[in-house]
């Protein structure tokens, strides 16, 4: 390994230090000459590496390739820059509530009845996300296999580009007092590192208010090696078909769609060590290799698809760590803030908090428009009734208005344990798959919760938070107005004696954690090739077991990173791995 780093410090070098920007301050959109509409591109196309998916992986995975070799980025959504709903804190909510048929979040409903979104654009979850950044647990990367030297290195690549320290103001360091108060302990401080206790962690806004996403490691990217084309959609992945008995399918190429309909091919070039790497996410990832024909063969042939490999582990072991939380009015201002605190308990609880105007109103009434929209496109009735849906909004104006000052505490576990599946609902890879996350399970997962709400509780009833709260208003209604907004469409239990066990089942929610579905050693390999066949590998959170630290972006970007140079190592580096 000492050579992958010796080799690994000359390319950086070689590119040159130039390119790494200040972390105190925000600059302007970086401008890429290499970044253009799918509608430009050649109706035949070859590349060293395609990498489908332009996303919080795909990226810094790209822009390593590209130092190297010759790089295809094919992205289905547009680019990050210059949207508000984007790149504005204050918009965070607007951008995941946005059901415009070209926004960059696509929405969809687990057939739990959970409310869910994933990214459709350039810099994929880190360019919708609440931002937070904070690595893998030690256990993470010893379990994963990953050389924690280059592991370290990785991350830094990344934090010298969109980590930064976050401004603590009142409502966050209140939570953080408040933790500290209930015995979340030790408190570490400002640090990237999981480790037990109470922390301030890193954002991907800058002290502006500005969002950075994976779409910004782009700027380490040699612009001569790489092309990144935006709304193209990949239909399938393309493979040799032998005809020998033994002999593994070989990928070779693409067809992808640009937003008018027009259908192109990218091929790879002659090289042996030429790969497609598909990084869409754990959504997007299964579902194009279902869609190329590897999956579980029944449910294929139910489509139609040719069956490449029948590989019944694809789609499995989906799962989403569990939200849960408590939307709490304040009788004072509070600052517009995103995750910033953590508190990592022992017993696998992280309790977090985000704050403000423009997040609290705009969350709260996000719930009754989706599911306005949910009974539009359906027509199907759900488990929230008229009489329940009147008693939220009752609750709802009772409680918030437009000049509310609040924010919320949540608690999300770890893993979880709980997990589900994806099928394919249609042959469209414009259209969501079916997915079912099967929460809560497992006991394990619930007892977590439990305990985590238990925690938010007595940090509501800490003295530290005390001046954020109405006097008038105990934590039983703070509880009975969780219970009463349409935060999903699950059986809801309105009795005023619910435990929190009912709590956690009922109000339920996404943090937009979900993985699996591509995971290591049922899908893909320590490599990440993909089981079966050859020159195709799956980058990405869907080859995930569990979900990394508290928050798992900065994982995603360190693993397109960690992977890139892996690859190029072994590509101009023969014999070695």
């Amino acid at each position: 390994m000492d050579l992958w780093y010796s080799w690994e410090f000359i390319v950086i070098a070689l590119a040159g230090f130039s390119m790494f920007r200040s972390f105190c301050h925000s600059e302007k959109a970086p401008y890429y000459t290499f970044v253009h509409e799918a509608t430009s591109a050649p109706h035949v196309l070859y590349y060293d590496y395609i990498v489908i998916g332009g996303g919080t992986s795909g990226c810094p995975l790209a822009a390593t390739l590209s130092q190297g070799a010759s790089v295809l980025v094919l992205e289905r959504g547009g680019s990050p820059y210059g949207n508000p709903k984007i790149m504005n804190i204050a918009n965070f909510s607007d951008s995941l509530s946005d059901t415009s048929p070209n926004s960059a979040s696509q929405q969809f409903i687990s057939d739990d009845g959970v409310y869910n979104a994933r990214a459709r654009v350039l810099g994929g979850g880190s360019a919708l996300n609440a931002g937070f950044y904070t690595h893998a647990s030690v256990d993470f990367v010893r379990k994963a296999g990953w050389n924690p030297e280059f592991v370290d290195k990785s991350y830094a690549w990344v934090e010298n580009k969109v980590a930064f320290e976050p401004p603590m103001l009142q409502w966050q360091s209140a939570v953080r007092d408040g933790l500290i108060e209930v015995g979340v302990l030790p408190y570490n401080g400002f640090t990237y590192d999981h480790i037990h206790g109470t922390k301030v962690g890193g954002s991907i806004f800058d002290k502006y208010g500005h969002r950075h996403t994976a779409a910004d490691l782009l700027e380490y990217a040699e612009p001569r090696n790489i092309s990144v084309y935006l709304h193209a959609t990949v239909h399938k992945i393309l493979f040799t078909e032998t005809g020998i008995p033994w002999s593994r399918p070989r990928a070779y190429g693409v067809v992808f769609e640009d937003s008018s309909g027009l259908k192109h091919w990218a091929y790879l070039g002659r090289c042996s060590k030429n790969e497609i790497i598909i990084s869409a996410g754990s959504i997007g990832s299964p579902q194009l290799l279902m869609l190329s024909g590897i999956g579980p063969a029944n449910h294929l042939q139910a489509h139609g698809i040719s069956v490449v490999v029948d590989q019944p582990m694809v789609g499995q072991g989906m799962a989403d760590n569990p939200m849960n939380l408590l939307f709490i009015p304040s009788p004072l201002p509070v600052e517009v803030s995103l995750i910033q605190v953590v508190g990592i308990t022992k017993f696998d609880s992280y309790i977090e908090t985000a704050s403000g105007l423009s997040f609290a109103y705009s969350w709260v009434h996000q719930f009754i428009r989706k599911y306005e929209l949910h009974l539009n496109e359906t027509g199907q009735p759900s488990a929230m009734t008229a009489e329940a849906m009147y008693r939220a909004i009752e609750t709802l104006n009772s409680l918030v208005t437009e000049t509310l000052q609040g924010g919320v505490i949540l608690e999300k576990i770890i893993g979880p344990v709980s997990t589900g599946e994806l099928k394919l609902r249609t042959t469209n890879p414009h259209d969501n798959p079916s997915v079912r996350f099967n929460y809560f399970k497992e006991p394990e997962d619930l007892n977590r919760c439990v305990q985590g709400m238990r925690t938010i509780i007595e940090v509501v009833n800490s003295r530290a938070f005390s001046k954020f709260r109405h006097k008038d208003m105990p934590v039983q209604a703070l509880i009975d107005l969780m219970v009463n907004l349409p935060v999903n469409l699950r059986p809801r239990h309105f009795s005023t004696a619910i435990s929190l066990e009912q709590f956690c089942t009922d109000t339920v929610m996404t943090i937009w954690h979900y993985h699996g579905g591509c995971q290591v050693r049922k899908v893909v390999d320590n490599d990440y090739k993909v089981l079966g066949v050859d020159k195709l590998r799956v980058i990405d959170g869907s080859t995930f077991i569990d979900s990394p630290g508290t928050n798992p972006q900065a994982t995603v970007m360190m693993l397109g990173r960690y992977m890139g140079r892996r690859i190029l190592y072994e590509r101009l580096v023969p014999g070695r791995k």
